[in-house]
């Protein structure tokens, strides 16, 4: 029992280490994302973070302590709507964040201040990767998070995607009117597609892939050679037809993209009469591809 206690406990210690690592990392990376190339460029690419540069950039107020004024009424909203563990986490990673924005990387690090667009692409590229760190560990930098959580929750009908689209939206649009130039709105859409695809390739593993289900008659051939040419395993769910109430073999195989066009050739070899069914998948874990990382 004693034993069961201690490992708890140190698993407990793991997880708050991980988490204060994640965030310490996490935040030096945005901080030098925000700091460093974007707040330069004169470019805001959405969040709370862009509103505080564009703020700074009228009153010349430190972003860090911006960005952290801005999200604590957003703050008190999340203790009372979605829930006191995503508000804390949320508070942990703010404090983080605000001394590295103005303590660590606005005095002692220097700016880029060359072209514009590598501007927007490496700041976008940093400020993703130090964002998908921090939500690894399963916190947020506050901001257009919260904000698209509280409005799905007044209006459910948007999906959080959408909410998150028009906030940054409208965010993108005022720094045009900010900073009196049409190219920083330009340009921060493409600091914020890059900032939204590393996200989704961290966060998602860059094993995605396809899941391909085969109804055919010739299903255990099928499944034959996709083994010996893919070197994929595959397994076969029974399954009945509706209409003729015959029962049938279902293929069902996972596939990096590059062997899609394979995959389908050998179906199509084996039988040019099968029913195929592709769905993307953003991630793809076990044998073959990545492997779950426990903390």
């Amino acid at each position: 029992m004693k034993q069961k206690q201690l490992t708890v406990r140190q698993k407990k210690i793991k997880n708050i280490t991980l988490d204060i690592g994640a965030d310490i990392i996490g935040s030096f990376i945005f901080a030098i994302g925000l700091i460093c190339f974007i707040e330069p460029a004169n470019i805001a690419p959405g969040g709370a973070s862009a509103i505080a540069v564009l703020i700074n950039y009228v009153t010349g107020l430190p972003i860090g302590a911006l960005n952290l004024a801005i999200n604590i009424p957003l703050l008190v909203l999340a203790f009372m709507y979605l829930g006191h563990s995503f508000a804390l986490k949320t508070i942990k990673t703010l404090i983080f964040n605000t001394i590295m924005l103005d303590w660590v990387v606005a005095p002692l690090f220097p700016v880029y201040t060359g072209d514009r667009l590598l501007g927007s692409v490496y700041g976008g590229v940093l400020v993703g990767a130090g964002v998908a760190l921090i939500f690894l560990r399963g916190s947020t930098t506050g901001g257009t998070d919260i904000m698209s959580y509280l409005i799905q929750r007044k209006f459910p009908h948007l999906s959080i995607g959408r909410a998150m689209l028009i906030i940054d939206g409208v965010i993108i649009a005022a720094s045009i009117l900010v900073f009196d130039n049409f190219e920083a709105g330009l340009f921060g859409v493409i600091s914020l597609f890059c900032t939204t695809k590393l996200v989704d390739s961290i966060i998602y593993g860059v094993d995605r892939g396809s899941m391909v289900m085969v109804v055919s008659k010739a299903s255990r051939d099928i499944g034959e050679k996709v083994m010996e040419d893919l070197g994929r395993g595959v397994t076969y769910i029974k399954g009945e037809g509706g209409y003729r109430k015959e029962s049938c073999d279902i293929l069902m195989c996972a596939v990096r993209r590059h062997q899609f066009a394979r995959l389908k050739s050998i179906v199509y070899e084996v039988d040019p009469d099968a029913f195929v069914v592709v769905t993307e998948a953003g991630q793809i874990l076990g044998e073959g591809f990545t492997r779950e990382i426990k903390s």
